[in-house]
């Protein structure tokens, strides 16, 4: 299943570019230039939507 997110790329006051996926609180990468944010924000993505998807599976209708 593929999903779009928005994301934001800015490059900081020491030249290093920080990305974000507004969407998912708290998820932010870096990287020297901003293929390498990029690539790294992408790899964070993917293990939040594992995490959210193995927690979700997880659940048993006796713990709701």
């Amino acid at each position: 299943m593929n999903y779009k997110y928005r994301i934001l790329i800015e490059k900081d006051e020491n030249g290093i570019y920080i990305a974000s996926c507004p969407a998912l609180k708290g998820c932010y990468s870096q990287g020297d230039t901003v293929e390498e944010a990029l690539q790294s924000l992408k790899d964070a993505i993917q293990l939040i939507l594992k995490l959210a998807k193995y927690l979700v599976n997880s659940l048993r209708l006796k713990d709701l």
